[in-house]
């Protein structure tokens, strides 16, 4: 690979690292068996100038962070004073969790710095020559996307509420994403029932306060009406000194997160900027957007909703801005790797991350980039190893797969242990853009456009929150509004980290204790199928800067089996975790559900009580036409696809419940999820 940018996957990705072997040393000084630079993890394009990160052993990490300057290697010493090096320093704050750093080797990361003017890969091969140094990491630089935001109101768009909204929120009818109701005005072919079902989740839990989630990505705007309730806060320096480290913890000002670029906690998002083509390359507003799908406050009155944003009684999971973008500056990989860290330190359990190594899956097996990791492969690793939230041991980490429409999810995202995230349209099929197959775990809404009248509709994009303050490089002058369409799977990943977020919730609040690993089987068996329509193609459109559109043929058959599980549910989700048992029916064809079959193995003693019970939106969103039941059979008919509980009452022990005057039984409750599907032939897809 020749270049290594880097790209959040609103429409592109970030960059890729060339895949090379540590060398076999031989006692002090140079290699003797392959050349110094078969150390260095990456390629030296777009490197930060005077800059440098190496990966040393032990002896002379301990050295170097006693004394910044020397580190008793006199061939090491002679190196660094060659180039007149100017500061030797530690990548990660050992202060802080110093043991449990120790064990994953993070003391052994160190950036060098020296002077701009010199060639950065004639430094980098000097010290590569010394045994003492492991690997050499160009201090790489990103580079920010292009990003199109669709800026909305309220009274953009005619479209009547169902009546069936559980919160208040203004615009949460335009959110399909959260309950599909087939409307073509939004996206022409919509499906009735094509989201993440939302709806469902959120009468068991709409979040809590301890789960946090990492936003790494744009600075979120920490102050949005519609985000403010929902931010982490970090207390001691919001009520401490400003310019001044009060908790100690090596950044400044560090209220809402930070600012990794900077190395501070001054978050921005409204930076314009332009680059040297004269493209602008300033602030977009995707990080507040991303946050706004996990965790916009619900039930406010205001906007939209999130995923897991409460019940607008300041109860929704918390965000953290994690700031790799300011304006046209970029965080280095270096930075990237703190900020990461600070994210683990400071509390976060779930790594919200839409960015990846473009075209990386191509490259890479697991094996092979297990070989070639970095220091921002080292703090996910560390990331991934705390326990910061009381109902899980471990942290999650979620990706977006990325929008190269390629074979494969980028890394980092398509590691076996992380989530790499597909996206699909309201019609539940495939996006055009959506990377998939290889590395690819489940599949979320990221959204796409559609053609109205010969005109293009982008109501078939994810709406979230964005900064009305932010520059709009299409229209020339700022958003205006505080709302926004994007599409990509940028925007499908928070659903994902948005569901992990109201799985914890519900784990915190009914004392359930899980793994990390337990999250991420809860996630990737929690879906609905999406293979069975994809077969032949559908229409896509194609989108022309005179607002014109046209329909294309988008071929389905590569992506049969390749989106990853399937379409992730978040009532599905839920329901996993409370252990409910979960039915399959078919669509049109009317069930038998055996009560000893729902609730034991079929010879369990019970009785019926009260038949059963479901409520009126899921008769809505399952198309239930007849239900009845008889000795302890119910009978059921549903006709449009997709997932509802039922809750199913019966007597343990006798034939009536006991009190009062009746020596009984108990009675019980027990929720059953109804899948209902098109086909049932596979019976293995949950």
């Amino acid at each position: 690979m020749n270049k290594v940018k880097f790209y959040l996957f609103a429409f592109v990705a970030i960059v890729a690292a060339s895949c090379v072997a540590d060398p076999v040393m031989e006692g002090e000084g140079i290699a003797v068996e392959k050349s110094a630079t078969a150390k260095f993890i990456n390629n030296p394009d777009y490197a930060m100038q005077g800059s440098l990160i190496v990966y040393v052993d032990d002896e002379t990490a301990e050295a170097w962070t006693e004394n910044a300057t020397r580190s008793g290697n006199d061939v090491l010493d002679a190196v660094a004073e060659q180039f007149n090096v100017t500061s030797i320093k530690p990548v990660f704050n050992m202060s802080i969790n110093g043991d449990k750093k120790r064990q994953h080797n993070l003391h052994r990361w160190f950036t060098i710095e020296f002077d701009e003017e010199t060639n950065v890969n004639t430094v980098a091969e000097k010290f590569a020559s010394v045994s003492a140094v492991e690997r050499v990491q160009f201090n790489t630089t990103m580079e920010r996307p292009k990003v199109q935001a669709v800026p909305v109101s309220a009274a953009d768009y005619a479209v009547t509420r169902s009546g069936e909204e559980p919160f208040n929120d203004p615009m949460l009818d335009l959110q399909w994403h959260y309950n599909n109701r087939g409307l073509q005005s939004l996206f022409t072919g919509s499906v009735e029932g094509e989201d993440i079902g939302a709806y469902g989740a959120w009468k068991y839990t709409t979040g809590n306060r301890d789960v946090i989630v990492a936003v790494v990505d744009e600075g979120v705007k920490y102050d949005h009406v519609d985000l403010a309730d929902n931010m982490w806060v970090n207390e001691k320096e919001l009520n401490g000194t400003k310019g001044i480290d009060d908790d100690g913890n090596g950044w400044v000002d560090d209220i809402y997160g930070v600012n990794a670029v900077q190395e501070n906690g001054d978050i921005t998002w409204d930076v314009v900027a332009y680059n040297s083509k004269g493209e602008y390359a300033g602030d977009t507003g995707h990080g507040t957007h991303v946050a706004g799908t996990v965790a916009a406050v619900n039930n406010n009155g205001e906007g939209v909703a999130g995923v897991a944003g409460g019940s607008g009684k300041k109860d929704g999971v918390r965000i953290m801005s994690i700031q790799i973008f300011d304006g046209n500056t970029s965080s280095t990989l270096a930075k990237n790797a703190k900020g990461i860290e600070y994210a683990a330190d400071m509390g976060a359990c779930i790594l919200q991350n839409s960015w990846g190594y473009p075209g990386s899956g191509q490259q890479y097996s697991d094996g092979q980039f297990e070989q070639v990791f970095g220091v921002e492969w080292d703090a996910l690793l560390y990331f991934a190893s705390c326990d910061n939230c009381p109902a899980m041991d471990g942290g999650v980490i979620i990706f977006a797969a990325g929008n190269d429409g390629l074979d494969s999810a980028n890394y980092p995202g398509a590691y076996n242990n992380y989530i790499a995230v597909t996206s699909y349209a309201p019609d539940g099929l495939p996006t055009t853009y959506t990377n998939y197959k290889w590395g690819c775990n489940v599949a979320a809404p990221g959204g796409e456009w559609s053609g109205v009248n010969g005109k293009v509709s982008f109501g078939g994009n994810v709406l979230s929150t964005v900064p009305a303050e932010t520059f709009d490089s299409v229209s020339g002058q700022n958003y205006n509004e505080n709302y926004a369409y994007m599409q990509g799977t940028s925007m499908a990943c928070p659903h994902v980290s948005g569901v992990a977020a109201l799985v914890l919730s519900y784990a915190v609040e009914n004392g359930i204790h899980l793994s990390n690993k337990n999250l991420y089987e809860i996630l990737t068996s929690s879906v609905r199928n999406i293979d069975d329509r994809l077969v032949g193609s559908k229409t896509a459109w194609v989108y022309y800067t005179n607002g014109t559109v046209a329909p294309i043929n988008f071929d389905l058959t590569d992506h049969k089996g390749n989106m990853g599980t399937g379409k992730l549910d978040a009532t599905l989700a839920i329901m996993n975790l409370r252990g409910a048992t979960c039915i399959p029916v078919t669509i049109n064809e009317e069930c038998e559900l055996k009560l000893g079959n729902i609730i034991g193995t079929g010879d369990i003693n019970v009785t019926m009580f009260r038949d059963f019970v479901i409520s009126d939106d899921v008769k809505a969103r399952l198309g239930i036409t007849t239900s009845d039941f008889f000795k302890n059979t119910i009978y059921l008919k549903c006709t449009k696809p997709g997932i509802g509980v039922i809750t199913v009452k019966y007597v343990a022990g006798g034939t009536a419940v006991g009190g009062g005057d009746t020596t009984g039984g108990k009675l019980m409750e027990k929720d059953v999820v109804i899948i209902s599907r098109e086909n049932n032939d596979n019976g293995a897809w949950l």
